[in-house]
C-alpha cells in the first residue's frame, strides 16, 4: 500500500506516515460525501450557519495546538501560524452572519408574471490545496460551500496530512454530518479520476499556473464548473511622491509573511529612478536585519521554506538571474545547516528573460526593478504574464486609486500597505493567476445553481 512521510522543514526530521487511500477507498468516500449532500441541503440554512460558527469557536479553541501542527509541518512562524486561525475564525463568523442574506431569494417582474431567483447547491465540491496555508486554503473554499448546502472533499498537499485530518475532526465536532467534509489521502493520479466522478460537482484549486492548466482542462472535459487561483509575482510600486518609509516597511513585511511562500505576496519592487536609491538602501538595510530563527519560537520573523526541493529551486531561479545580469545585495546563498533554510535576500539589476523578472520567486527573494517613471512603473508592473495582486505607494491616494482601478491589471491591489485577504473582500486573479473568486459574496456563489422560477398570472 502506497505511503507517504511529512518532514519537518526546520530539521529535516521525519514526522508521521501515512497510508494513502486506495481507489476503493477513494470511490467509497466519494459516495458517502454525495449521501451526506442529499440530507445536508435540506438543513435549513440558519441551521447549516450555525454549524460553521461552532466551527470558528472550536479553531479559537485550538489555536494553539493548530498554530504548532503548521509550524511543524511546513515551517510557518508560530504567530502567524496564530494569524491564521484567527483569520479562518473570522471567515467562519463572517459567513454564517451573512449567507442568509447572501442566498435569500430575489423577485423580479416578468411578462404575463412574476420571477423568482433563487440559489441551489449543486453537491459534492472538490478541493485541490496547497501547503502554504495550511488552514485557510481549506476554511475558505469549504466554508462557504457548507454554508450553500453542499458537501466537500479536500485533497491537501502531502507534506500537511496531519493538517487535513486535524481539520476533519473539528467539522465533525462542530456537529456536520460525518461525511460532509472529507479529507483525502491521495496522489495526482487518483486526483484527476476524483475530478472526473459523475458524483462530483465542481472543482477548485489554489496551486502554481501549470497545475491550473491541468485541473481547468479536466474540468472543462467533463464539464465541471471549476475555480484556479495560482501564483504570481506581484509588483509594487514605489511612486516619485511614495512615502519611502513606509514603503520600506510594508514591503518587507509584503516579502518574507509566510516566509514568503505567498501567492499574494509583494515580489516584484518597481521604484521609480526619483527614490530608487533611497528605498533600495533602507530596504537592504531592512532585510539585513531579518535573521533565521526557530519557527516554534515567539518573535521568529522568517523561519524555513517548507522542504528542501523548493529552496533548492528558489536558489537555482536566485543563480539564474545573477547569471542573466543581475546583482545580490543580501543574502542568496543557502546556509549549511539541516532543513529547508534560505535568508531574506534581495537582488537588484533586474530585467525580462531573468526568473526574477518573469517568473514567481516562491521565498523570500525580493527583486528590485528600476523605473524612468511613473508611467513606466506602471507598464513594468503589467509586463507579467500573471495577475493575482500588487500595490501602489504614493502620497496621492486620489490618484493612486484612479490607477489602482483602471491601469493595474490584476484582481486585488494594495495602496500604502500591504494586508493577505480579508473575510467580505473577494480574493482572486486575472491571466495566468486563474478566474473565480472566493470570500465575500462572490465566493458565496461560485458553486450554486442560480436557478430562475417564473410564474405566470393571469
Amino acid at each position: 500500500m502506497a505511503s507517504t512521510t511529512t518532514i519537518n522543514p526546520a530539521t529535516g526530521e521525519d514526522l508521521t506516515t501515512y497510508q494513502l487511500h486506495t481507489d476503493d477507498e477513494v470511490a467509497q468516500i466519494i459516495e458517502a460525501t454525495h449521501t451526506a449532500f442529499d440530507s445536508w441541503r435540506k438543513v435549513a440554512l440558519e441551521d447549516r450557519a450555525g454549524k460553521i460558527r461552532a466551527l470558528g469557536e472550536l479553531l479559537r479553541k485550538n489555536e494553539r495546538e493548530l498554530s504548532e501542527l503548521m509550524t511543524t509541518e511546513m515551517g510557518k512562524p508560530l504567530e502567524q501560524g496564530s494569524q491564521e486561525v484567527q483569520l479562518c475564525a473570522a471567515i467562519c463568523d463572517w459567513t454564517a452572519d451573512n449567507a442568509a442574506d447572501a442566498f435569500a431569494d430575489v423577485e423580479q417582474p416578468m411578462e404575463g408574471g412574476r420571477a423568482i431567483i433563487t440559489h441551489a447547491p449543486i453537491g459534492v465540491i472538490y478541493g485541490i490545496q496547497p501547503w502554504n496555508f495550511p488552514i485557510y486554503q481549506v476554511i475558505r473554499y469549504s466554508v462557504p460551500q457548507l454554508v450553500a448546502g453542499n458537501t466537500v472533499l479536500l485533497k491537501h498537499a502531502e507534506s500537511v496530512f496531519g493538517t487535513a485530518l486535524r481539520l476533519e475532526e473539528l467539522y465533525r465536532e462542530a456537529g456536520l454530518p460525518e461525511n460532509a467534509f472529507r479529507a483525502l489521502l491521495i496522489g495526482h493520479d487518483q486526483s484527476d479520476d476524483v475530478i472526473a466522478h459523475e458524483k462530483v460537482r465542481g472543482v477548485t484549486l489554489t496551486g502554481s499556473d501549470v497545475a491550473g492548466r491541468h485541473v481547468a482542462a479536466k474540468a472543462a472535459e467533463h464539464l465541471k464548473k471549476s475555480v484556479v487561483e495560482l501564483g504570481s509575482n506581484d509588483a509594487y510600486l514605489v511612486l516619485s511622491d511614495a512615502d519611502v518609509e513606509l514603503a520600506v516597511e510594508m514591503s518587507v513585511q509584503g516579502r518574507i509573511a509566510n516566509n514568503g511562500q505567498t501567492c499574494v505576496g509583494a515580489k516584484r519592487f518597481v521604484v521609480v529612478d526619483a527614490v530608487y536609491e533611497e528605498f533600495r538602501d533602507g530596504y537592504v538595510e531592512a532585510m539585513k536585519a531579518i535573521e533565521l530563527g526557530d519557527p516554534l519560537q515567539d518573535g521568529t520573523a522568517l523561519g524555513p521554506m517548507s522542504r528542501e526541493q523548493l529552496r533548492d529551486e528558489l536558489h537555482d531561479q536566485v543563480t539564474e538571474s545573477v547569471d542573466g545580469g543581475a546583482t545580490v545585495l543580501v543574502g542568496g546563498e543557502k546556509p549549511d545547516r539541516a532543513g529547508a533554510w534560505y535568508p531574506a535576500t534581495v537582488i537588484e539589476d533586474v530585467t525580462p528573460g531573468q526568473p526574477a523578472y518573469d517568473d514567481e520567486l516562491f521565498g523570500p527573494v525580493a527583486a528590485l526593478i528600476r523605473a524612468k517613471d511613473d508611467e513606466d512603473a506602471m507598464r513594468i508592473a503589467n509586463d507579467s504574464r500573471y495577475g493575482l495582486g500588487g500595490g501602489i505607494f504614493s502620497r496621492d491616494e486620489k490618484r493612486a486609486i484612479e490607477l489602482a482601478r483602471t491601469e493595474f491589471d490584476t484582481g486585488m491591489v494594495n495602496i500604502n500597505g500591504f494586508s493577505l485577504a480579508q473575510p467580505n473582500l473577494p480574493f482572486g486573479g486575472v491571466k495566468d493567476s486563474g478566474y473565480g473568486r472566493e470570500h465575500g459574496e462572490a465566493g458565496f456563489k461560485e458553486f450554486v445553481n442560480v436557478k430562475t422560477l417564473m410564474i405566470a398570472e393571469a
